[in-house]
């Protein structure tokens, strides 16, 4: 591996032109797909095999033409203070609207006047009505003629004193991600140009990883239509790409600027730089890789198109890394060292120059990363200890996580949907925005009539419940739907009670009649997305980690090196949950935050938490313990490895966090609070698990290990093959040294016993 990533390195620096052309092209092809692309018309959202996903597919069926991806608004009134929204006068106002909304767009199904006595929507104070509209597309394919026409309705009894509010996805728009997003990435900015001390050396990450993510992005814009890819497809892939596409050019431009300080020829330092600092960013990647591919066997398409975007942008960071990076290091030239790193190496070239003596580099110097390493190495427990109790305590509010889907309630309190939702529940209970869809499938009943009767009868009795609609059978007769309207939150455990209580009596009525009763809707889809998580957890941290377990043997050649990593993750993966839990479920430090609506948490935030945090957990550690890796297999005993380790690797490692830090606290900005939750959740488990688990919890154990934690059975190191991460192989080829490759291997053969 390190060898033919050697020569890729040295021919991409060497025709750097082409090579460069080549990703510009890339870029350019990239950019007009997604320029020339149909807008995606759809955000749907299905979840195979759960109760709530075939009473919906039972529903296109029976119910032809009613398609249920059409968009919808509520326009929520409420009468002024003192007045009643039933008053002529309000009354005649309210009815204008109707008659303004239907004129106002040829896209509009239909509007439900809420006086019509057939399907009333008053509150029974008297107090709010509201419109319902529902239009024949989706919310993508609205034109800004129908949305301002949305957006206008009840201007006029805005001014004449009632409260007028607009909620459903009509007006959906994408979500912004704001001003921090930017401040992401002037961060990331300011740290490479400290620890490069050379603008041209801090550049040069930030132009090849948007160059990266550029293409990525753009392909996921011009294929969004095609493959029905949602709008935080890309925002994930964009947040990921940028993160690792930063570090892993952070980590091959640092080599590079090592081998040159040993003094080494540019394009032979590229080379080098390349074969092996690239060796690690290629198996880092594929950590990544993994965990976000793995994301499919959740069976849920947002989910797996998601992981597969995001996966693709990491193959694009790794492919940048290893071919543009080393190009644009040829033009770079001798601008890629700092200014005074210039003048010092000068300096001792002309002083060697006039003594005789022969230059071969500068001489290891020690450094905060050096200090540190001892001091871990001085007192392993304490630092031990400390990094597991302190990560368990920030753990403990994920004991009381509750999981749900973000609605209109968890918008900001400013926002028109959110004080649509308010007025809703106020006027006509809490239940009313998340009602519950029944579907009875009469295909096998003997007598239909009783059946419905009998349904909503025990519905009617159950203590969560406030309202049971008449059913509604179809054309044919062997199909009804009703609604049922709960008496609490759409998010809160009462209504999970009561969708369960309603499907065990369409278990019984099976049993019985041969009558089938579903439950779906917008609120059973997000409890059934939410068990579905839960259930999938397990077996996708078992598969990841299965996996990455495997790949970290073969690249550390050890088996207690890839255990402490996948159980340092476990760590990091638990307290990040806790730190969400406690910000946006409890609402501590929400202000911070911009948490306007503390409540439950996004469902699916655990399981990608777990997936992109482990990918980019192993980043560090492949990066980090590579390094004390290659110090041990070339001699140096464990102590001194570790040491070895944290002088080339612990500033950089450093920086890379920090960056990645940066740009996902960039998202937190978002106005969904969707891509918020995201934003913190990562950028909080980026940081337990780089500066917690890899630079204190790593180092504390491995000096506990000693020389056991590069042991590995001698059958076990014949099996495995052998990537050369470590550039070994590289490294006897370039040097020659029989001898040295000799004492490699006898070390190898002592550490396989």
């Amino acid at each position: 591996m390190a060898t033919f990533l050697y020569s890729i390195g040295r021919f991409a620096f060497r025709r750097r032109r082409l090579v460069a052309l080549v990703w510009v092209a890339l870029l350019a092809l990239a950019g007009v797909g997604a320029a020339t692309a149909s807008t995606a018309t759809s955000n749907s959202f299905s979840i195979p095999g759960t109760e709530a996903q075939r009473a919906f597919d039972l529903l296109e069926e029976r119910y032809p033409g009613q398609s249920a991806d059409g968009a919808s608004a509520r326009v929520v009134f409420k009468a002024p203070e003192g007045e009643k929204i039933t008053a002529p006068e309000n009354a005649a106002e309210v009815s204008g609207i109707v008659k303004e909304l239907q004129d106002g767009s040829d896209q509009i199904a239909s509007v439900a006047d809420p006086f019509d006595k057939k399907a009333p929507a008053v509150s029974q104070d008297g107090t709010t009505a509201y419109i319902s509209v529902t239009y024949d597309v989706s919310s993508f394919e609205l034109t800004e003629e129908t949305r301002d026409s949305l957006k206008n309705a009840g201007n006029d009894a805005r001014e004449g004193g009632m409260t007028v509010e607009i909620g459903g996805d009509a007006l959906m728009v994408m979500p912004e991600t704001g001003i921090t997003e930017v401040i992401g990435v002037v961060v990331a900015g300011i740290v490479l140009v400290i620890t490069f001390g050379s603008l041209v050396a801090a550049g040069l990450p930030l132009i090849t990883a948007l160059i990266g993510v550029g293409i990525g992005v753009s392909t996921i814009t011009a294929l969004a239509s095609v493959m029905d890819l949602g709008s935080t497809t890309a925002t994930l892939a964009m947040m990921i790409g940028l993160a690792v596409g930063i570090d892993y050019a952070l980590f091959i431009v640092s080599r590079y600027r090592a081998e040159l300080a040993e003094g080494r020829e540019r394009e032979e330092a590229a080379g080098r730089a390349v074969g092996t600092a690239g060796s690690a960013v290629v198996f880092a990647g594929l950590t990544v890789v993994i965990a976000l591919a793995g994301l499919t066997v959740v069976n849920i398409p947002i989910l797996t198109k998601m992981g597969l975007a995001a996966a693709g942008t990491v193959v694009l960071a790794v492919l940048v890394a290893i071919t543009l990076i080393p190009a644009f290091l040829g033009f770079a030239g001798e601008r890629i060292v700092s200014r005074k790193d210039r003048k010092a190496r000068k300096a001792a070239a002309e002083q060697a120059a006039a003594t005789g003596e022969v230059l071969v580099g500068d001489a290891p110097r020690d450094n905060g990363g050096t200090r540190w390493a001892r001091f871990v190495q001085r007192r392993p427990v304490m630092v031990l200890l400390a990094g597991v109790i302190g990560l368990g305590v920030i753990a403990i509010p994920a004991a009381s996580l509750e999981m749900g889907l973000p609605d209109d309630g968890a918008q900001p309190t400013s926002s028109s949907p959110r004080k649509a939702y308010d007025l809703l529940s106020d006027g006509f209970g809490p239940g009313f925005n998340g009602p519950l869809v029944g579907v009875v499938d009469l295909k096998n009943s003997d007598d239909q009539d009783a059946v419905l009767k009998r349904i909503t009868g025990e519905i009617q009795k159950n203590e969560h419940v406030a309202i049971v609609t008449p059913p509604a059978p179809n054309q044919a007769g062997d199909t009804a739907t009703f609604q049922v309207i709960p008496k609490d939150r759409p998010n809160s455990t009462e209504t999970e009670t009561l969708v369960h209580d309603i499907r065990d009596l369409g278990d019984t009525l099976k049993s019985e009649d041969g009558a089938e009763v579903y439950v779906t809707g917008a609120t059973a889809m997000n409890i059934d997305f939410s068990e579905k998580m839960n259930d999938a957890l397990l077996p996708y941290l078992a598969l990841v980690v299965g996996l990455a377990f495997l790949l970290l043997m073969v690249v550390f050649r050890s088996i207690l090196v890839p255990l402490k990593a996948a159980l340092g993750f476990l760590l990091s993966v638990v307290a990040a949950p806790g730190a969400v839990v406690a910000v946006f479920q409890w609402g501590w430090l929400g202000g911070l935050f911009g948490v306007e609506q503390p409540g439950p948490v996004m469902s699916v935030m655990p399981i990608l938490m777990v997936g992109v945090v482990f990918g980019l957990a192993m980043d560090y550690e492949v990066f980090l313990v590579t390094r004390m890796r290659e110090a041990y297999v070339h001699g140096e005993s464990p102590a001194q490895a570790i040491t070895t380790g944290f002088r080339h690797g612990a500033r950089v490692v450093t920086a890379a966090a920090v960056i990645m830090i940066a740009v996902f606290a960039g998202f937190i900005g978002s106005s969904e609070q969707m891509i918020k939750m995201i934003g913190f959740g990562l950028a909080i488990a980026v940081f337990f698990d780089a500066f917690v688990v890899r630079m204190a919890i790593v180092p504390a154990v491995l000096a506990l290990l000693g020389k056991h934690a590069w042991w590995l059975p001698r059958w076990l190191d014949r099996a495995l093959p052998d990537f050369d991460v470590e550039g070994d192989k590289l490294r006897r080829k370039l040097d020659g040294d029989a001898t040295e490759g000799g004492s490699d291997k006898e070390e190898r053969e002592t550490v396989s016993v």
